[in-house]
């Protein structure tokens, strides 16, 4: 149980026994578990899911009920009912787009190594649980989870949305907001007041059919951009899938209308789909640079100029990409790529060398982070990631020998993220946060531009349900967030803004 209020309470959906097992691994301690199957599997598939229930619960799980199999001869309703029920806060799903392992090309159609109805039971759940959000007024939130990490096998089940990392933002009048995408939209917690204790939300912004991830970069006035991904019919069958953005220009009001940025692949039902989840960064003339990976796995991007003209999509190649693309801001104000190879535990890096420079690939990176745990660091050019052997936090910038460990190995999961510029004693520090061994929030300190000096962490006492987030809004407040049980937003602020790094204890907004 959480430090925050009772046990999350988790329903996995899954076409059969047998592919609810790694999502049922992937749950950590302190769940309320509940499995749906949509069709009946046979007595292998059972017996795994049976094992791996008990291995949840030895791990501190507790499973609610028997796995039940529903169908979807009735459009979903039996789903929409079983979640009713259960009243979940999470839901874990596979993957709605899996990423092909091959092209037929006499059939125009590309090649997965899973089943379709994997697929097609992720979308029909995704559609239950967006109907029961809005029929409850309760935030849901949803992991899809792909089939294995690209080109490394056997390593956990990735997300096919990346976690979002800053997900709390400071706006253009100091007052702060927090946006997480959910399973009927991005649902947001807004101050009321500058510096204040008082927030409202959740509350669930209109917008489109969005998938469940997102995307949130703030510009050098402090406007807060979101990013996702939209799914849209197509006239001739199937459903395309494009990059859209809005923009909050006013704390607490409506964003502007999602925009759509299209996709490299439109327009066609089966290569539309695989577009990779946005990455993007503001440079510092007030360009705007948007990046996926496309369809052939490498990298597309769009640029807006500082006049607000789009670019159509265009290509860099080069070694061919994993889903996890990652945009940092230089020193000098200019903006680079960072991504995970696909088919080794390299990362490649695009950069220019100037600001009507053509991209330059930079394939000598001296790392190999765990996937899933690439971030942008507090400090200009650097990027966070953990180390795929060890799993301890590290830090990177060009022009370093080799990585700076942080210290920390544990067994937490995910990105580090943070930020820079928190005054103590005289000194500047950045600050990073972390999710912990078994969810639990972990903050870390280091003397800015110094980490190699030794960081400090410390545990909190709060799990968190996403990965935790930081701010420092213009007054030197450092303001820590968090989901906690019950769908409900968790706060805490640094004591002092000027001396020692304590925090208050947690709250709810």
């Amino acid at each position: 149980m959480s430090a925050m209020g009772p046990a999350q309470r988790v329903t996995i959906v899954a076409a059969r026994h047998r592919e609810a097992v790694a999502l049922v691994a992937a749950e950590g301690a302190g769940a309320e578990i509940g499995v749906l199957c949509v069709e009946e599997d046979g007595k292998d598939g059972r017996a795994a899911l049976d094992r791996a229930l008990a291995d949840a619960e030895r791990r501190g799980c507790k499973v609610v009920g028997s796995p039940r199999t529903v169908g979807t001869q009735d459009g979903g309703d039996a789903l929409l009912r079983e979640l009713r029920a259960l009243r979940p806060q999470r839901v874990r799903l596979a993957d709605p787009d899996p990423v092909h392992v091959s092209y037929d090309k006499e059939r125009d159609v590309p090649v997965h190594d899973e089943p379709p109805e994997n697929a097609d039971s992720a979308l029909a759940a995704l559609a239950a649980a967006r109907e029961h959000q809005l029929e409850s007024g309760v935030p849901v939130f949803v992991d899809c989870h792909r089939a294995g990490a690209d080109g490394q096998p056997g390593t956990a089940p990735q997300p096919r949305y990346p976690h979002p990392a800053h997900w709390l933002t400071e706006g253009f009048d100091g007052r702060l907001s927090a946006f997480l995408p959910s399973a009927a939209g991005v649902v947001r917690w807004t101050q009321r007041e500058p510096g204040g204790a008082a927030w409202q939300g959740p509350e669930l912004l209109p917008g489109p059919r969005l998938m469940p991830g997102l995307r949130v970069v703030r510009d050098a006035h402090g406007f807060p951009h979101l990013f996702a991904l939209r799914r849209t019919p197509l006239k001739g069958g199937g459903e395309d899938v494009a990059v859209v953005r809005a923009t909050q220009y006013r704390t607490g009001h409506p964003l502007t209308p999602w925009h759509s940025l299209g996709s490299p692949n439109p327009g066609h039902q089966h290569r539309s789909r695989e577009v990779g989840f946005p990455t993007a960064a503001f440079d510092a003339a007030g360009g705007l640079f948007v990046f996926v990976r496309n369809f052939g796995h490498s990298v597309s991007y769009r640029h807006q100029g500082a006049d607000g003209v789009w670019t159509p999509w265009q290509h860099l190649s080069g070694v061919r990409v994993a889903d996890e693309l990652v945009t940092v801001t230089t020193a000098g104000g200019g903006v680079e790529l960072f991504a995970r190879a696909r088919d080794s535990a390299a990362v490649l890096r695009w950069y220019r060398s100037g600001p009507d420079g053509a991209w330059t690939e930079d394939r000598s990176v001296p790392f190999s982070p765990r996937p899933g745990s690439l971030a942008a660091g507090p400090e200009p050019g650097t990027v966070l990631f953990r180390d795929a052997r060890t799993n301890e936090p590290c830090v990177w910038w060009p022009g370093a020998t080799g990585p700076v460990p942080l210290g920390g190995a544990d067994d937490g999961a995910g990105p580090v993220t943070g930020v820079r510029g928190v005054e103590a004693d005289g000194w500047s520090y950045s600050l990073l946060v972390r999710s912990g061994p078994g969810g639990a929030c972990a903050v870390g300190v280091y003397a800015e531009g110094r980490a190699d000096a030794g960081v400090w962490w410390n545990a909190l006492a709060a799990d968190s349900a996403v990965m935790p987030a930081v701010v420092r809004d213009r007054a030197g407040v450092v303001t820590l967030a968090t989901l906690v049980a019950g769908s409900q937003l968790g706060l805490s602020h640094r004591e002092s803004p000027s001396d020692g790094f304590d925090f208050d204890i947690w709250h709810t907004a």
